[in-house]
């Protein structure tokens, strides 16, 4: 994935010729210099310039805060109740927010950011770089574009698929369904959640390669709207100085874009070994399970064998991948929270609860009054998981359609972590309630879920002491964990490495589905059951690609989520196995966790990383450390295999 930009390449290459010629120009004219007077210079004054900076600042600062609220609550009405009305609503919306950010940002290219004092010029970086997909500011594009997105997210969100096969055998895997819920399947199709619960609990290769095709039949018809989107955006990037959105995109990490990306490549090279072992100890299983006609033993994987409708993340295939000869886990996380009685609301106050075992205060209660925490009967939603904060404040909440199963339990606490930060910060100044970056809004919930041990759950009732898993186990314990961790990573880089191809235009209309298998199939090993059809745009159906949700994040996230946790246990004097730490009730460890949240994105993310962590690095050694045991028992399952693809 690692591609190199000519514009920024020429820029640095300016700056090295530079570098290098100046010594000798100085020494030409040292010797050539008659001996003169030396002369005294006075800085200029920019007083009148920093003074009129500090005001423009906070006036764009309080227009956007404005601006937000209202934006956020139209939102809000749009993804918990998709109208025509409120999708009307939300691109009204939409393309006031991005006017308005857009005229702020071109309005501050007026002051030189370097004189200007150091935050203040963290500011106005962040201005010019915090706009996701930017419209430039000739007439009617804001409303365009604004148009154009919402009606990519509804599309994506309203999406079902008609079952022609399999029907009977789907719907009795679908469980108890009234007779209404029967009909609405059978004349409207199933929806993403239906079809996404087959992907993961069928193991008929017929079925799956069905109902994996068949979700990708809703996108197709979002691939103009795209191409169009991107023109746009790169118009409006272009008018913000930059050369394309994705060096837009890749600006907003205190560094310049191609270190960023090669920052990215680093961190990939880390970990990229302990998934090639994954992918061959899995890919081996899978063709014990389905034989050779379905799932060879060489060479790449069938996408849709793998228990996740993108393939993102794997643990639903844990029964087939399950480690021979070791010790067992023995009881089913799902299984337990059903068999006690939890249901949505007690899955989120447990989540709830320990965060405040940290020290952390409760949630409000106006939480629990406004947020959606299940499918609400009678609505078109957005159902992928999300957290919220209306107003900047205090108005936090989630919007998830729960289940009462392991994988909803360990979202609820990714999610909750999304808004114990938005709250630690609220405090700041506008610009600076966001995470240290992106990466850092998204690893806090994670780092938190690490802590879901056996030791948690005996901790909170869920098992019971004998129920814990002994150290036999942990290869076992470390397996679900990788299905879901290491899996994901190399996902994480192949959907923002082919966007940002796209916004480059290295990867034109035409090319975007080839495009999109091309990465897959280079950086995962995957490869789809069957050839795609030409009209095919796959990546669409993944919410983030026609939702406009930048991916570095996740990549970088799911590195740092364990550079916390390592942290984490250190400060709480933890000396076992990284995989067995939880920081569960530990006051101190929230001391510290809440004081780096509280500095939102104030200061350069290196220092608030350092803060809690010792150093000003990302690193993924703290992955390898965590995952030891594992690697050493995928590369003895691995010794008699070909692996790579």
């Amino acid at each position: 994935m690692k591609r190199l930009s000519l514009t920024t390449s020429a820029i640095a290459l300016s700056f090295m010729i530079t570098a290098c010629t100046a010594p000798d120009k100085t020494d030409d004219v040292a010797s050539a210099a008659p001996e003169t007077v030396a002369e005294t210079t006075t800085a200029p004054d920019h007083s009148e310039e920093i003074t009129a900076a500090y005001a423009f600042m906070e006036r764009a600062e309080a227009e956007l805060a404005a601006q937000s609220h209202i934006a956020a609550q139209a939102y809000w009405n749009q993804a918990t109740n998709i109208t025509p009305e409120t999708n009307a609503a939300a691109a009204e919306a939409g393309a006031a927010s991005t006017k308005l950010a857009v005229s702020l940002a071109n309005e501050s290219k007026q002051f030189d950011v370097s004189v200007l004092p150091p935050e203040l010029a963290r500011k106005f970086n962040m201005l010019r770089t915090g706009i996701t997909i930017p419209a430039p500011s000739t007439d009617g594009a804001a409303e365009e574009l604004s148009q154009i997105t919402t009606r990519l997210d509804a599309t994506f969100s309203t999406g079902r698929y008609k079952l022609k096969e399999n029907t009977d055998s789907v719907l009795k895997l679908l469980g108890d369904l009234s007779e209404a819920e029967r009909d609405d399947i059978v004349e409207k199709g199933l929806t993403l959640d239906q079809l996404s619960t087959l992907i993961e609990q069928n193991r008929d290769p017929e079925v799956l390669q069905e109902v994996w095709e068949g979700w990708r039949t809703i996108s197709p018809p979002m691939k103009d709207d795209y191409a169009r989107m991107v023109e746009i955006a790169n118009e409006g990037a272009n008018e913000l100085g930059y050369p394309s959105l994705d060096q837009m995109w890749l600006s907003g990490y205190d560094m310049p874009p191609e270190d960023m990306e090669a920052e990215v490549q680093r961190l990939w090279s880390q970990v990229e070994p302990l998934y090639e072992e994954l992918h061959c100890y899995t890919r081996a299983k899978l063709n014990d399970q389905y034989g050779d006609d379905v799932q060879p033993r060489t060479g790449p994987i069938r996408a849709d064998l793998l228990g996740n409708m993108w393939a993102q993340q794997w643990s639903s295939i844990y029964d087939i991948v399950e480690p021979e000869n070791t010790g067992e886990i023995p009881y089913d996380l799902t299984e337990r929270l059903n068999e006690q009685g939890y249901d949505a609301i007690k899955m989120v106050e447990t989540g709830e609860a320990f965060f405040t075992s940290l020290g952390l205060d409760p949630l409000p209660e106006t939480f629990w009054e406004r947020s959606m925490i299940v499918r609400p009967e009678g609505k078109e939603v957005v159902c992928h998981a999300s957290a919220w904060n209306l107003d900047d404040e205090e108005d936090v909440r989630i919007k998830m359609c729960t289940e009462v199963n392991s994988e909803d339990f360990y979202t609820v606490h990714h999610e909750l972590g999304h808004n114990f930060y938005q709250r630690a910060y609220k405090d700041q100044d506008y610009l600076y309630k966001t995470g240290a970056h992106d990466g850092f809004h998204e690893a806090i919930g994670d780092f938190v879920a690490l802590s879901i041990t056996p030791e948690y759950l005996e901790q909170i009732g869920l098992i019971t002491e004998d129920e814990k898993p002994g150290a036999d186990a942990d290869t076992a314990l470390l397996m679900q964990t990788a299905l879901d961790k290491i899996a994901f990573l190399p996902f994480a880089i192949t959907v923002d490495g082919w966007r940002w191809g796209v916004l480059s235009g290295e990867t034109a209309p035409d090319a975007y589905n080839t495009a999109w298998w091309d990465l897959r199939l280079k950086n995962q090993g995957l490869v789809p059951p069957a050839p795609r059809p030409a009209d095919a745009f796959d990546p669409g159906a993944k919410y983030h690609i026609p939702g406009n949700t930048p991916y570095l994040r996740y990549f970088l996230s799911f590195v740092m989520q364990f550079q916390f946790h390592k942290a984490a246990c250190e400060q709480a004097g933890w000396d076992g196995p990284l995989h067995r730490c939880s920081i569960y009730d530990n006051k101190e460890v929230g001391e510290r966790f809440n004081a780096m949240m509280e500095a939102g994105a104030s200061q350069p993310w290196p220092d608030t990383l350092e803060e809690f962590t010792g150093t000003r690095e990302m690193d993924g050694s703290a992955i390898i450390e965590y995952f030891d045991p594992l690697m050493l028992y995928l590369k003895d399952e691995n010794a008699t295999e070909s692996c790579g693809w």
